[in-house]
């Protein structure tokens, strides 16, 4: 069994307990387990050497009882469609919880953006578009960035849309750049929101956010934004990792420096000396762990020898069932996935709206709205959590699947 169905079918088990905890039967299940539509594509593009090569795409739409379905594309030669059939399931969740009006939708193409041209790209992204424009739009499903995609390939795809219907079809994508309608605060907004909900745990576990320790798994764009964001306002970074290795310093990381080196080399702990492996990263003696790189990193094998108190899931999937009962019985404070990495969905929110009205708000207003948004599902997670008595994941599943579930039985459809 492959990591990625092992998503699928974790991602179901949970759904299937949060529905029942909501009064809904196995035919509501059988629906959502599920996406409704799931499309698979085949791609012809023209290389620079003047061959043709055929690529393979992706797009999942979970459920849009609520809205459109709402979800980011990735370029990645691991795509798959487990992977992207669980990740649109993920993000009904994170809608939920934030209380957007839209499903969950997801999509990938398997190549490797590392080996190829912009000119290459940009064929490989407009060819995208011309083989789901059928079926997604602004009132329909509306992609975002993802895994090795970024503002100018969601250019390109918007206007791609844009040509085929013949229109400045801004709201068709988010994360674009602001001067084709993108939003401010868009590009740290995913490690904004996983901050908000660290600094809402820290208030739970009557701990003070200056002088704590914490210690990063990934200094990707999301990890190195936390590190930045949560140094600045006082903690002390420990450890943050890569894939190659780790850095640790119980004293705290020069982070400003780190992330001038990122920006320099592409990536950091292979400049130093004194690295420890990704495995001893786990066992670094802090207040807070952040896992922001890949899916099922924290197992039975390694969750007893956690020292902290607060995990915050920025990556999804970084925590199996197991880990997370272990976790939970030994009493720490697990910030579930969709919960901590709702952020980036909750600005392209409000980049679609924006580019519906046509009025664009400043940055300083944006991540007001933002803070709303996440300390309000943190708290109503939270605090479902104790009253239920149930872990913080299932709480999530509860809260974010429950909209999603009452329209689909109001519309007739289960």
């Amino acid at each position: 069994m492959t990591k990625t169905t092992d998503l699928v079918s974790s991602t179901q088990e949970i759904t299937k307990e949060a529905l029942h905890k909501l009064g809904f039967d196995d035919g509501m299940y059988e629906l959502i387990k599920e996406p409704l539509r799931f499309l698979e594509v085949r791609i012809p593009i023209r290389m620079d050497d003047n061959t043709v090569k055929t690529f393979t795409g992706y797009r999942a739409q979970h459920n849009h009882a609520v809205g459109p379905t709402k979800g980011g594309v990735r370029f990645h030669p691991d795509v798959n469609k487990d992977e992207v059939k669980a990740l649109s399931m993920w993000m009904t969740m994170k809608c939920g919880i934030t209380d957007l009006p839209f499903g969950g939708g997801k999509g990938g193409i398997i190549c490797d953006p590392r080996q190829m041209s912009n000119q290459e790209l940009e064929r490989l992204s407009r060819g995208y578009v011309r083989a789901i424009s059928q079926f997604v739009g602004p009132e329909s499903d509306i992609p975002a960035p993802d895994v090795y995609t970024n503002p100018q390939i969601m250019s390109w795809m918007m206007d791609e849309y844009s040509k085929i219907n013949r229109s400045n079809a801004f709201a068709f994508i988010t994360g674009k750049p602001l001067a084709l309608g993108g939003s401010l605060g868009r590009n740290r907004a995913t490690a904004l929101g996983a901050v908000i909900t660290i600094e809402e745990a820290i208030k739970r576990k009557n701990l003070d956010i200056k002088g704590s320790r914490i210690t990063i798994q990934g200094f990707g764009n999301a990890g190195s934004f936390i590190a930045k964001i949560l140094h600045d306002m006082g903690a002390k970074i420990v450890a943050i990792s890569e894939s190659y290795g780790a850095l640790h310093n119980p004293d705290g990381l020069d982070v400003n420096r780190l992330i001038e080196l990122k920006e320099q080399h592409g990536r950091v702990t292979h400049l130093f000396d004194d690295v420890i492996t990704n495995e001893a990263l786990f066992e670094v003696d802090c207040d807070i762990l952040v896992p922001a790189a890949l899916s099922n990193q924290i197992t039975e094998d390694n969750a007893s020898k956690i020292k902290a108190s607060i995990i915050a899931e920025a990556a999804n999937g970084p925590t199996t069932q197991e880990a997370t009962r272990i976790l939970t019985n030994r009493g720490v404070l697990i910030i579930p996935d969709v919960l901590a990495s709702a952020g980036g969905v909750t600005v392209s929110y409000f980049e679609w709206v924006q580019n519906n009205q046509g009025y664009y708000w400043s940055e300083e207003e944006i991540n007001h709205k933002l803070r709303n948004k996440m300390v309000d599902a943190f708290n109503k997670i939270y605090d479902l959590a104790e009253d239920r008595n149930m872990d913080m994941r299932l709480a999530a599943y509860v809260l974010g699947i429950k909209r999603t579930a009452e329209a689909t039985r109001f519309r007739g459809w289960a």
